[in-house]
């Protein structure tokens, strides 16, 4: 990439080169907690451990587009006296019609899902021209999809990351090694998880632009970022391809489209040109040189018996290998994954947690050899299954950690939804075949283990009257407030006979009818609970209002109806 900016310096455009060059720079010194790994590759810390891959990226970091956008800007203003021109590098700037429609939508969703996320469609753009050079210059059929599977280079550890099979092919048709697929080239293990439904044909297709666009658009939002702040913008694009020249790249063409773009009919958008691993990405490969005439072989040099001596051998030295032969090849040394047996338990204690609550537990598993040793460097899937609407941190139901050097991996904190009972959460190793660990979470029902009047005011009435006050309570459960905890209230006998009383105060039904148990009841988001109006028969005497909630929290309230006191002139 560096030789290719410079042939752009070399073309005279000099102050707008330099203010090209800046723009990468900025980015390079706004990107906080970059390190390099021992490879090279820059990582952001633990973050990058928890995308779905151990290389912490959706695309497994491999290849991307390194053309950078025109110096000039799309929207150039027409020189003085010479009436409108036409905008330098207008190819560049045009979109192809579907795959801009599929930008904006992905934004218009993401602007109603995630809000705070605030994701520009430009964003979306960047990413795709320096993927796919959108979707090969726009060439998808009218509901989004590739008119042939656009596929990145094997994931075989030569000159990428190695990542071993872990779709069985079904995407990128590779059984033996994982390939980024599609218009925004998300690997088979991430796509499983983020994939999205962008064009509402019920399927999560890698290959359809809407799906891929929608689904980088989730991705890029992961972790409650706010793409308006550069740092979180950076991170966002770096947890996409974990390598500072990417993030320049996306940068700068971010910046391009942000000046301005226009729609071009599908099919006829501009393709990028150089890439960073053979210089042509998707595009034919130039001409082969006519190959070199074989050398004429050296005849091999003969090695003379050993002269036999005491105690030595006579026999004679095994011949050469005859020219040409190639060695046979080093044996590859196994990853940390082929040495895992077994999946053990490391520690996760029982996992309950209430309604809209975060779990305090963790899922935690460790890999071991058969022998018992810790296996570090190994990916560990997490995946919460059943009919839940329980996620981890971050609003995803998959995520991938790879062991620390205990061999430990930790999942996500939980987090309960609305639906209660029980799920389950499933640790299973990535690219080995070995017995997974299931652990059973219980999202239980809002409780509240204390409840109170907010009002000390005695509760009177007279026989046939109404109760000039309304019973409120608050209920809390661990001196925090309770919210959303169901409650009954029951006009009961006596202090040790919960049954239903049938004579003495009463609630009105909506029919006007007389109740004297009120069920379905629920606290409110402050924990309140405020009953509706009492009134009173012609019973008069001490009666006792009993109200109860999920958890255990109970109050009696008094309720006294007597007749009205007179006095004497």
């Amino acid at each position: 990439m560096a030789a290719h900016f410079g042939r752009r310096l070399r073309k005279g455009a000099t102050s707008t080169a330099v203010a090209a060059a800046a723009v990468a720079a900025l980015a390079a010194s706004q990107a906080p907690g970059v390190t390099t790994d021992d490879q090279g590759r820059q990582t952001t810390g633990s973050e990058a451990t928890s995308d779905g891959n151990g290389d912490g990226s959706a695309t497994g970091n491999g290849r991307y587009y390194t053309d950078l956008p025109p110096l000039d800007s799309p929207t150039a203003s027409p020189s003085p006296g010479t009436g409108p021109t036409t905008p330098a590098g207008t190819a560049e700037a045009g979109i192809p019609a579907t795959v801009l429609d599929a930008y904006k939508k992905a934004e218009t969703e993401l602007r109603t899902s995630k809000p705070g996320c605030n994701l520009p469609w430009q964003l979306l753009a960047a990413i795709g021209k320096v993927e796919s050079g959108q979707a090969r210059g726009g060439r998808v059929d009218a509901n989004g999809t590739t008119y042939s599977k656009i596929l990145g280079p094997k994931l075989d550890g030569n000159g990428f990351a190695l990542i071993a099979d872990t779709d069985n092919g079904a995407y990128d048709g590779d059984s033996a090694y994982d390939r980024a697929v599609g218009p925004m080239q998300f690997i088979p293990s991430t796509w499983e998880w983020a994939g999205r439904d962008g064009n509402g044909d019920g399927a999560k297709n890698p290959n359809n632009i809407y799906d891929a666009a929608l689904a980088a658009g989730h991705y890029l939002c992961r972790l409650d970022r706010d793409l308006s702040v550069q740092s979180e913008l950076n991170k966002a694009i770096l947890g996409y391809n974990n390598s500072q020249d990417y993030l320049n790249t996306v940068l700068s063409w971010l910046e391009y489209y942000r000046k301005g773009t226009h729609e071009v009919p599908n099919g006829t958008g501009s393709l990028p040109s150089h890439s960073t691993d053979d210089g042509q990405g998707a595009n034919p490969s130039p001409s082969p040189s006519p190959p070199k005439p074989p050398k004429t072989p050296k005849p091999p040099k003969t090695t003379p018996s050993p002269k036999p001596d005491d105690g030595g051998s006579t026999s004679p030295s095994p011949p050469p290998s005859a020219p040409g032969t190639p060695k046979p090849p080093s044996p590859t040394p196994p990853t940390p994954t082929d040495t895992v047996d077994h999946l053990e338990d490391a520690g996760t204690a029982k996992l309950t947690a209430t309604a809209g609550d975060t779990f305090d537990q963790k899922v935690a598993v460790r890999t071991e050899t058969k022998a018992g040793k810790a296996v570090a460097k190994v990916r560990v899937r997490f995946t919460i299954v059943g009919d839940t609407d329980a996620t981890f941190t971050g609003g995803e139901t998959v995520a991938t950690i790879v062991t620390n050097s205990a061999g430990k991996a930790t999942a996500p904190a939980l987090v309960a939804g609305q639906k209660t009972g029980d799920f389950t959460v499933r640790a299973t190793v990535v690219g080995r075949s070995v017995r997974g660990l299931d652990y059973t979470a219980t999202v239980t029902e809002p409780q509240a283990d204390t409840l109170a009047r907010t009002s000390a005011t005695e509760l009177t009435c007279v026989p046939g009257g109404e109760f000039a006050n309304q019973v409120e309570v608050k209920a809390t459960y661990k001196n925090a407030v309770a919210d959303g905890v169901a409650a009954t209230a029951t006009i009961v006998k006596s202090a040790d006979d919960a049954t239903e009383n049938d004579k003495g105060p009463y609630f009105k039904g909506a029919d006007g009818k007389t109740v004297r148990t009120l069920k379905d009841l629920k606290t409110d988001a402050n924990g309140l609970l405020k009953l509706p109006k009492l009134y009173a028969d012609d019973t008069t005497g001490t009666f006792l209002l009993r109200i109860d909630t999920t958890g255990g929290a109970t109050l009696t309230v008094e309720l006294k109806v007597a007749a009205a006191t007179t006095t004497t002139p």
